[in-house]
């Protein structure tokens, strides 16, 4: 009788082992990579958000939350856990020089608006 309810048993058990190394371990492995990229987030990197936004990480607020540049002059607040995706990790050097020339582009584009201001005052 108790080698009979042993036969019984083994298929499920052979079935969980299957799952196991088949979906369970798999998926594990992937949160556990996910995970890692996340916490490894850093300003420049070029990231895919949930929503399927493409963006270049601009800030990094918080543990939860990260800044993303979509568009110029559009900046977005998202948490790390909806970003899906990073598609480019920049040189740091080349990543400091593109912030530069963004920043004094900006300052440019800035600059005849604050000129006509002073001229009003």
């Amino acid at each position: 009788m108790d080698q009979n309810a042993l036969i019984q048993f083994l298929p499920l058990v052979l079935i969980f082992i299957v799952f196991y190394f088949l979906l369970i371990r798999p998926q594990q492995k992937k949160q556990k990579d996910h995970r890692a990229m996340l916490d490894a987030l850093r300003r420049g990197d070029r990231v895919v958000t949930g929503g399927g936004f493409f963006g270049t990480v601009s800030k990094v607020v918080s543990p939860e939350e990260v800044e993303v540049d979509l568009a110029p002059n559009v900046r977005v607040r998202v948490l790390r856990s909806t970003i899906s995706s990073v598609l480019a990790k920049p040189d740091p050097a080349a990543a400091r020089e593109a912030v530069k020339e963004r920043d004094a582009k900006e300052a440019r584009e800035k600059e005849p608006a604050r000129r006509a201001a002073d001229k009003v005052q």
